[in-house]
């Protein structure tokens, strides 16, 4: 059995050249020299910052955030619960009484009649205007009719005859109208073919297109003469350039900035791959004498510190706890209790206080009689029903 894999499942390894071999390690070492004291000198300081954070900012911050609402929260919260709350719903009980309420008596007593007998006013002088307008409206009516009629005549009897008469008379004209326009304008027309236009289709054919022709065989000429003189200036301004400028600038890049910035690359990349092999090497050490100073300072002062607390501190406070803490608790409970039902006896006057006032300003409210439902209705009466001290049965009748 092979264990080795075969050419074509083996990964291809990229080549190395001579140059990158030569390059890598004493870059890493050096690197290595110089990164190590900066990852432990980092790793140092984030340990510090976060043992800042946890026992000095976050505390400090809780106490500032409890003494911010003791100070500017806890005032306001209680002036507006005990103070401006129920001055609030007393303003609004006294506008209620003192406006909401004589403003609905006055819509309901005063202004609904009124405004109902001003409605009525209105439609009885709107029904009158409008029998006014009908019977004016019948009148003018019959004058416009009669007014028709006659003009409906005058048009029958005058006005048709006129224009027919003066239609004929019309197309009379325009017949002879026409006929001597179309006389003259067919000399117009002779003349101007004659005189005009046979002379002028001549100077074009004879004179002026040959003309035009050797112009524009002369500017072609000229313009094909202009174009070579261009032409073979662009080359040679093309080529001059070329050899110029341009082979020597494709030969510098070529032969000596293409090669060099292999070389830089090469040294750039060997150069980052050592800062993060170094960066992790020195994380590794970091960690390991960080985790020794942690021990020692666990063994220095953290178990002395947990033993005292464990077999000295947790016991006293046992036993003030029990004998000065659940007493103390015990009476604060006890004086908030009594507290509270001062306080809902305190509100249950006020409330009975307000029900009185109202009941002297408004009087009882009617209760709604109660409408019997059909089911209601259906149900036999008091007397009809059955009970335990009087069965209708004829075994247990008196």
């Amino acid at each position: 059995m092979d264990l080795e894999k075969s050419p074509a499942e083996r990964p291809a390894v990229p080549a190395e050249g001579c140059l990158t071999v030569a390059i890598r390690l004493p870059v890493r070492i050096v690197v290595l020299v110089l990164v190590v004291p900066v990852r432990m000198l980092w790793d140092a300081l984030v340990v510090g910052g976060r043992f800042l954070r946890d026992t000095v900012l976050r505390p400090v911050g809780r106490v500032l955030q409890w003494v911010a609402w003791a100070v500017f929260v806890w005032p306001w919260v209680t002036l507006w619960r005990y103070a401006v709350v129920p001055v609030g719903k007393a303003l609004a009980w006294l506008g209620y009484v003192s406006l909401v309420v004589p403003a609905v008596w006055m819509y309901e007593t005063v202004l609904t009649p009124v405004g109902h007998a001003i409605a009525w006013v209105a439609r009885g002088v709107g029904a009158g205007f409008a029998w006014v307008l009908r019977g004016l409206g019948a009148g003018f009516a019959w004058v416009f009719r009669g007014i028709g009629a006659v003009l409906a005549w005058v048009y029958a009897r005058v006005l048709t005859p006129v224009g027919r008469a003066v239609a004929w008379l019309l197309r009379g004209l325009g017949i002879g109208f026409g006929a001597v326009a179309l006389g003259v304008y067919r000399v117009v027309a002779w003349l101007v073919r004659h005189l005009i236009v046979v002379p002028a289709l001549w100077l074009y054919e004879w004179i002026l297109a040959p003309a035009g022709r050797a112009i524009a065989w002369a500017a072609r000429g000229l313009g094909w003469l202009v174009r070579m003189i261009f032409t073979g200036i662009g080359a040679a301004l093309y080529w001059t350039l070329r050899v110029l400028l341009v082979l020597p600038a494709l030969a510098l890049w070529r032969w000596v900035l293409v090669p060099v910035g292999q070389v830089l690359a090469v040294v750039a990349r060997e150069v980052g791959d050592a800062l993060g092999h170094a960066w992790r090497v020195a994380g590794h050490l970091s960690l390991a004498v960080g985790r020794f100073l942690g021990r020692l300072f666990r063994w220095i002062f953290v178990e002395p510190v947990r033993w005292v607390y464990r077999s000295v501190l947790t016991p006293v406070g046992h036993i003030v706890r029990d004998t000065v803490l659940r007493p103390a608790a015990e009476a604060a409970r006890g004086v908030g209790r009594v507290t509270r039902q001062a306080l809902a006896a305190a509100r249950e006057s006020a409330r009975q206080t307000r029900a009185d006032i109202r009941r002297m300003l408004f009087g009882t409210p009617r209760e709604p009689e109660r409408v019997p439902l059909a089911k209601d209705r259906r149900e036999p009466g008091a007397a009809g029903t059955r009970t335990l001290g009087s069965s209708t049965t004829a075994l247990t009748k008196d």
